[in-house]
């Protein structure tokens, strides 16, 4: 990967944790709409991440104080903090603007900013609800969108499906899924339902209309 293409990635991730406060304060979600079922899943990380941006509140006042009497070197760490505080939110808010989408072809799993995978649906073999808790890498073929350092559902692909697995990685090709969910039993059941009718939409659309009688 060239420097060119990294530094468009970098600030098209940059672009979408910003625009989701913009879509969080109008209480919005990316991509949500008529016929498209959305599934939360950042519900593990809020307080880390709440947490988190609070101290840097703290500290953004605090350091704001001590260096009073040094205005250059106040505004240029006032400026850092104040994006460290925004980054902070903005992970959150990309989570909560951005969760899984099912729609009638195509299952989106997403983490934030960082990970938008689209699954065929007619590719769907099996469905489980699967508490899992990876450690480091995940293995090749194998596609982990963890919060909080946990999966709750785990896919079985039939084919292989190219994503990106991890940011600013080359594109892979997978045929396990594994996300979480906070709802992973409604989740698990409505793609159940959704995979099964686009696998009997397409093998109805397959099968050879019967010849007339007669002929």
């Amino acid at each position: 990967m060239n420097r060119g293409h990294a530094l468009r990635l970098l600030l098209a991730h940059e672009g979408r944790w910003l625009a989701s406060l913009g879509l969080w304060t109008a209480r919005r979600q990316d991509g949500a709409g008529p016929g498209v079922r959305a599934f939360g899943y950042s519900r593990p990380q809020a307080p880390l991440v709440l947490g988190f941006a609070f101290v840097c509140l703290v500290e953004t006042v605090g350091v704001s104080f001590l260096l009073a009497d040094y205005p250059t070197l106040h505004w240029i760490l006032l400026v850092l903090d104040v994006y460290t505080v925004l980054m902070a939110l903005g992970m959150h808010t990309a989570a909560v603007t951005r969760p899984h989408l099912l729609g009638p072809e195509v299952l989106r799993v997403r983490n934030g900013a960082r990970l938008d995978a689209a699954i065929p649906l007619a590719l769907i073999a099996t469905v489980r609800r699967d508490l899992r808790f990876p450690n480091g890498k995940p293995p090749a073929g194998v596609l982990e969108a963890a919060v909080a350092g946990q999966t709750t559902v785990t896919v079985e692909l039939s084919a292989p499906v190219t994503v990106v697995r991890r940011f600013l990685a080359p594109p892979e090709e997978v045929r396990t899924v594994r996300f979480h969910a906070d709802d992973s039993r409604a989740a698990v059941t409505a793609l159940r339902e959704v995979a099964e009718a686009v696998r009997e939409a397409r093998t109805s659309e397959q099968e050879p209309e019967p010849e007339p009688a007669g002929s």
